[in-house]
């Protein structure tokens, strides 16, 4: 499918394409996806699960890296088209599903995934018009910055394997400690945090 006023990046050995329609990747990022290529080393066999995917480029370094089926969600057509384009340009020795929908709609009750990425939209409402060259879906986290976050820990309770891990991108510390509530209900915790200078912080949680 051709695709329209494609841009590119390199993001370590991969080449993304992606346009104005969808959230630009971030060089940043690859901290989570290095993260993730890290604890997949030791981690039980079975698939990673990318929500909030983008146009894939997260999701799809990690297991450049360390190499494990993949299934990516998300709920833009148009970053699903553009995460299909990567998958398929990165030639990966494993599969590569892209799913497009809501994220606690489009898995089966019995899938599980030995690894869980999640990369959802942290700005507050409020902090929207700060950028406005953002796509305001792939940005506006809500009131608190968490609306998007709170489904993903719903989905990681839900279908993170026995034994697994899962890696949540936020904004802040702050915010990572003001889903304490939610975790606990759920049975999950924080066991360790990575922070990039001032964008961003990566949470890794786990039963």
């Amino acid at each position: 499918m051709m695709l329209a006023g494609v841009k590119s990046m390199e993001f370590a050995q991969l080449n993304i394409q992606y346009d104005d329609r969808v959230l630009a990747p971030r060089e940043w990022t690859a901290l989570q996806s290095n993260w993730a290529a890290e604890l997949l080393k030791t981690l039980p066999p079975g698939p990673v699960l990318e929500l909030c995917a983008g146009v894939g480029h997260i999701g799809l370094l990690a297991v450049a890296q360390q190499p494990r089926d993949l299934v990516q969600v998300d709920l833009s057509q148009t970053a699903c088209e553009y995460a299909r384009a990567n998958a398929a340009a990165a030639a990966l020795p494993t599969e590569v599903e892209v799913r497009q929908g809501r994220m606690d709609d489009v898995l089966a009750p019995a899938e599980r995934f030995a690894l869980i990425i999640a990369d959802p939209p942290w700005l507050t409402t409020a902090r929207t018009p700060d950028f406005p060259d953002d796509p305001l879906f792939a940005v506006d986290g809500g009131p608190d910055g968490l609306e998007v976050a709170r489904t993903c820990l719903q989905v990681i309770a839900d279908h993170l394997d026995e034994g697994g891990s899962a890696l949540l991108q936020l904004g802040s510390a702050e915010q990572v400690r003001a889903l304490d509530e939610q975790l606990t209900a759920s049975a999950l915790r924080v066991v360790e945090t990575r922070a990039h200078q001032d964008r961003g912080v990566v949470a890794r949680i786990e039963p």
